[in-house]
């Protein structure tokens, strides 16, 4: 089993993404909103040099992102993985999302939310 993350940037691409997830067998995610460190750094308004450099790569008008976490079986992982960047048109592209899995050491009340 896996731990699987998506920190998705790209946030109007989350409802067909859990839509396509259910599809697959794929259910049981907590989404949290949540926001980047340099976004939050953005917003404190002081002009440290390091961070004036990197205030153009920022959409202005994405404030936040979707945190998507869901335990899988490893058989599900690449599924997913490939779900994700369909829907997204790849996590390549700028501004789109993170994904990543860890491994579960266990998981205790997960009964009824795999297939």
């Amino acid at each position: 089993m896996q731990v699987f993350f998506l920190v998705l940037s790209k946030t109007e691409c989350l409802e067909p993404l859990l839509e396509k997830l259910l599809e697959c067998g794929a259910n049981g995610a907590t989404i949290l909103d949540s926001t980047g460190m340099m976004r939050v750094l953005d917003q404190r308004g002081d002009d440290a040099p390091m961070f004036g450099a990197l205030r153009h790569l920022f959409d202005p008008e994405r404030k936040s992102s979707k945190t998507l976490m869901m335990v899988l079986e490893d058989e599900q992982a690449q599924k997913v993985r490939d779900i994700v960047n369909e829907v997204t048109g790849g996590l390549n592209q700028p501004d789109t999302g993170v994904m990543f899995a860890v491994p579960v050491l266990f998981a205790e009340g997960m009964e009824g939310c795999h297939q």
